[in-house]
């Protein structure tokens, strides 16, 4: 058994996602932002393939990409309102990293567990943010899953796909607790 580490383990039973829209100035610079990056490289990888790779959009880039989402969503037929909630995530955004699941073609890992290693990545990078200090926030969306927003955004080649967009900035207001899963519902026993 390794070394208990009841301050990782507390943390990981009182994490909270702070929601986007609550996050303020400053968020972090490049420098505190590779710590946390770090972190996220480090999930599991069946076969090191490296099924992700990072985008950071920094505060200038926010107003390109709130454009482009109302623009996108006017062309597929979206809603004001799905285009003003969409759009909104860019135009209040004040950093954000875009985690893109790359498959790889392997004969030893299916697509699946690299999509799961994605989400992984999504996830370690929340928390490696929530721990330092950082509000955060995983979002995907209608615009994630655009095939042209995503070129348009950022040129992903046809293996690649938005796994998810990390928010990470100040965090504002504490939002309430929210309610958490029954585990004893989730949960099944084998002891045979």
């Amino acid at each position: 058994m390794t070394q208990r580490n009841d301050a990782a383990l507390e943390f990981l039973l009182s994490r909270r996602s702070r929601p986007a829209k609550t996050l303020v100035a400053p968020a972090p610079t490049r420098e505190e932002l590779q710590p946390l990056l770090t972190a996220a490289a480090r999930t599991p990888d069946h076969g090191k393939l490296e099924p992700w790779r990072f985008i950071v959009i920094e505060a200038a880039a926010m107003p390109r990409l709130a454009e482009l989402t109302e623009t996108v969503g006017q062309n597929l037929g979206k809603t004001a309102e799905d285009i003003a909630k969409a759009r909104s995530l860019f135009d209040l955004g004040h950093l954000a990293v875009v985690v893109v699941e790359v498959q790889h073609d392997s004969p030893k890992v299916p697509a699946i567990e690299q999509s799961y290693s994605a989400g992984a990545a999504c996830l370690a990078l929340v928390n490696a943010a929530l721990a330092a200090g950082w509000g955060a926030n995983w979002l995907s969306g209608w615009a994630s899953h655009s095939r042209q927003f995503c070129q348009e955004a950022f040129d992903l080649a046809a293996n690649e796909r938005i796994a998810g967009i990390v928010h990470i900035a100040t965090e504002g207001p504490k939002p309430p607790e929210r309610p958490r899963p029954d585990l004893a519902a989730l949960t099944t026993w084998m002891d045979r």
